[in-house]
């Protein structure tokens, strides 16, 4: 993997783990750096999921996998702040 595929992973990373946290209720417990890490997976899961539903590749914006890698960041968040909160 080059340089510039893992700083847009970081990137795409950030954006999906705090619109993940938005769709939360209240005020999360958890770091910067497990939202990125929670973004990053369920950017990964997302795309995955998208691609065995065969909705991967439409035109313009993905809306569908955005959606589904969002929801998948919000779970993502919501279970590791439970995870934390049991330590």
């Amino acid at each position: 993997m080059e340089i510039s595929g893992i700083i847009t992973a970081i990137v795409i990373g950030i954006v999906i783990g705090f619109l993940g946290r938005l769709l939360l209720p209240g005020r999360q417990s958890i770091g910067v750096l497990w939202t990125i890490l929670v973004g990053i997976l369920a950017a990964l899961v997302g795309t995955g999921v998208v691609a065995a539903l065969g909705v991967a590749d439409t035109k313009g914006i993905d809306w569908i996998e955005l959606a589904i890698q969002v929801a998948l960041a919000a779970l993502g968040v919501a279970g590791v702040e439970r995870l934390k909160g049991r330590s």
